[in-house]
């Protein structure tokens, strides 16, 4: 008789021992072959998925740029060649906005404060000679060439893109060429302002007046440093020398595109030359005929040097002193992120209200436009802080956007067409050294924000002041002529 005890020598695991443990049945062969099937079609699923994506992608984009090109060409702007320097304008802006944000963390957040203002003020101060001593003599110049001008704007380009190259490296190296370089660049830019001025009445369709014509270029300009500034932000994040090698080829194709542009460009036969009153005189033998300044231009003029010495003025000034003086916990960046924006946004609502406004008085818009500046100056400067500088970048884009449309319509309004394309070069010419003048002043100043908005706000005053009496002086002036 046996027993069914366990036996108790054995160890608690002999004597609870369940046995081999049940082995898994083997995969079935069609099992496995369904598997790998619905992987690929899966596989396959995706990949039509994102074959579509990107055709979707590149038809919306196709479609945008088609759109872009056909308002680029509308009311004969394609027949007349203006079309292509829409383009080109596109691409100056797409370039100069890839620019300015890779030195926006460079230029002026990276660099000792005393340093840079030091360094940038001097070579601002030179940028003064080309502007008040060359330009000028451009014009005349390129006249004895054939191409000439088609080649000044393709040079500015070109100097562009070379010297984005240098700093592309200069960033990274620390290299003593970072300031001269990114002067040159501004320099450049201005040029091309002047030289591009000269250019659109002489491709100026007849469907198609001035003022809408420069309107059109303007927002062209916007919407090309809109679709510029989020690919120049995403190279950035690898290091600034990406966006700036992106600028390069920017600026390439710009370079590219300027010698294609019509050769009514070049074309001066028949034109004059606008210059200062008192100085006018017939054509001669390898000269052009000069024609005065007309009093209505020149009041415009004079008035549209406000807006655009303030806007050099906060370029630079507000550059440095929200770096040094932030306000409440905002990142020096942020801040001047914001004031930028909101004269981004200023200057595209003047354009906006320009093309769409079929009835603008010049003479009481470009007062307006220099006293909104005063005004709001003053405010910034009694009620400093985040809002009031949005305030007063949204009004010195606005103030500055609407006085030039009303400079260019007293132009095209009161100067013959043979002369118009001297007067856009003389008025850019005035206009970029009042910016570059401004510029001077914001550096000069000292980074107290109350004392420098408040002497912005005290020059623009005593401005608006001249530009007023200086025109009523004149205006009694002529009755007594007439009358006597």
């Amino acid at each position: 008789m046996t027993s069914e005890r366990p036996d108790p020598a054995a160890g608690p695991q002999e004597a609870f021992d369940p046995g081999p443990a049940p082995q898994a049945p083997p995969a079935r062969p069609g099992a496995v072959r369904r598997s790998l099937a619905g992987a690929a079609r899966g596989a396959r699923a995706a990949g039509r998925g994102a074959r579509v994506a990107g055709r979707g992608a590149g038809s919306a984009g196709q479609f945008a740029v088609a759109q872009a090109r056909r308002a680029a060409r509308a009311e004969g702007a394609g027949d007349s060649g203006l079309s292509r320097l829409i383009e080109l304008h596109a691409f100056n802006a797409a370039g100069d906005a890839a620019v300015a944000i890779s030195l926006a963390g460079t230029l002026f957040f990276q660099v000792p404060t005393g340093e840079a203002r030091g360094q940038v003020a001097l070579f601002l101060g030179l940028t003064m000679l080309p502007f008040a001593v060359v330009a000028p003599l451009i014009g005349p110049f390129l006249d004895r060439f054939s191409h000439g001008r088609r080649w000044a704007v393709g040079s500015t380009m070109a100097i562009r893109g070379f010297l984005c190259w240098v700093l592309a490296t200069a960033v990274v190296t620390e290299s003593a060429w970072l300031f001269p370089a990114a002067l040159g660049v501004l320099v450049a830019s201005k040029a091309y302002g002047v030289t591009r001025a000269a250019a659109v009445p002489r491709l100026l369709p007849r469907d198609l007046t001035l003022v809408k014509a420069n309107a059109r270029v303007s927002l062209a300009g916007v919407v090309g440093a809109g679709v510029s500034a989020p690919i120049a932000g995403l190279a950035s994040t690898f290091g600034p020398e990406w966006s700036l090698r992106y600028a390069f080829v920017v600026f390439v194709l710009a370079t590219i595109w300027a010698i294609r542009l019509p050769e009514q460009v070049d074309a001066s036969h028949g034109e004059g030359e606008m210059v200062l009153a008192g100085e006018a005189g017939e054509a001669r033998p390898g000269r052009r005929a000069r024609t005065p300044i007309p009093t209505a231009v020149a009041f415009a003029l004079r008035a549209n040097c406000g807006p655009r010495w303030l806007s050099g003025f906060l370029t630079m000034f507000m550059a440095f002193l929200l770096r040094e003086n932030p306000i409440g916990d905002w990142r020096p960046e942020v801040l001047l992120g914001l004031v930028i924006g909101g004269a981004g946004l200023g200057n595209t609502l003047g354009i906006t209200i320009g093309s769409l406004l079929r009835r603008l008085s010049p003479s009481v818009t470009v007062v307006l436009a220099l006293l909104a500046d005063c005004a709001v100056a003053a405010l910034a400067a009694l009620f400093y802080g985040v809002v009031p500088l949005v305030l007063l970048g949204l009004t010195a884009g606005l103030a500055q956007s609407l006085a030039k449309l009303s400079l260019d319509s007293t132009i095209q309004r009161d100067i013959p067409s043979r002369v118009q394309a001297s007067a856009f070069a003389r008025s850019d010419t005035t206009l970029q050294l009042a910016w570059v003048i401004g510029g001077f002043v914001g550096i000069a100043m000292p980074l107290m924000p109350r004392l420098g908005l408040g002497v912005a706000a005290g020059v623009l005053g005593a401005w608006a002041t001249f530009v007023l009496l200086g025109r009523s002086t004149r205006s009694t002036r002529r009755s007594r002529t007439a009358a006597a």
